[in-house]
């Protein structure tokens, strides 16, 4: 029963240290571009 409570915890230390590295390292910014698109305004 230890050993699985062990296992449980390096995992979960394991995965906490992926996603703080994930956060640090990974870039999840979009892509940036202008897009222009002409607009016809029916006024009438």
């Amino acid at each position: 029963m230890v050993r699985i409570l062990k296992l449980i915890v390096v995992l979960l230390v394991l995965g906490f240290i992926g996603l703080v590295g994930f956060a640090y390292l990974g870039d999840l910014s979009p892509d940036m571009q202008e897009v222009r698109e002409p607009v016809e305004l029916d006024v009438d």
